[in-house]
């Protein structure tokens, strides 16, 4: 059963902070919808993200609150989670059914090209980040993570699943 689970929800600690936050967001909304980008920096590297919470390398996001569009909360969501700006137009690159984390779930997944303002520190949310290039991924990077940029490299065909 545990082997059904993604690796980043195989534990007990995960698994029940994951679904504490989707029982409270059950309540709050009807669907919920998050962004995630594939942040690209002048050189070509990708910015990833390892939370305190979930074991593994993630690209950054979060989820659209009310009264925000898409696009305001991945500006958001960059911003808090690496002092990143956008620089250019985001490029909508496809979305995605999440069912392994909640049933109503749903990812808007982004290209963008960033600028880091300054190094992000870590804390208890972003435990450690960084641009690393994307053939050679820090150990611990998430299947979903390798799935999307084999997607972006167009040598994978987009899934309709996270």
């Amino acid at each position: 059963m545990n082997k059904d689970r993604p690796p980043e929800l195989r534990s007990l600690r995960a698994r029940i902070l994951t679904r504490l936050v989707h029982g409270y967001f059950s309540l709050s909304r009807g669907m919920t919808v998050g962004v995630r980008a594939a942040c690209f920096d002048d050189r070509g590297r990708i910015f990833l993200v390892r939370h305190g919470y979930v074991p593994g390398w993630y690209m950054p996001g979060g989820g659209v609150e009310r009264f925000e569009t898409a696009e305001q909360a991945l500006e958001k969501e960059l911003k808090e989670e690496g002092n990143l700006e956008i620089t250019g137009r985001p490029q909508l690159f496809h979305v995605y059914y999440n069912r392994k984390v909640s049933k109503r779930d749903h990812v808007l997944f982004y290209k963008v090209a960033v600028h880091q303002t300054a190094p992000r520190l870590p804390d208890r949310e972003i435990v450690e980040s960084g641009f690393f290039d994307p053939d050679r991924l820090p150990p611990g990077t998430t299947a979903a993570t390798r799935r999307r940029l084999d997607e972006l490299r167009g040598t994978a065909e987009p899934d309709a699943y996270w």
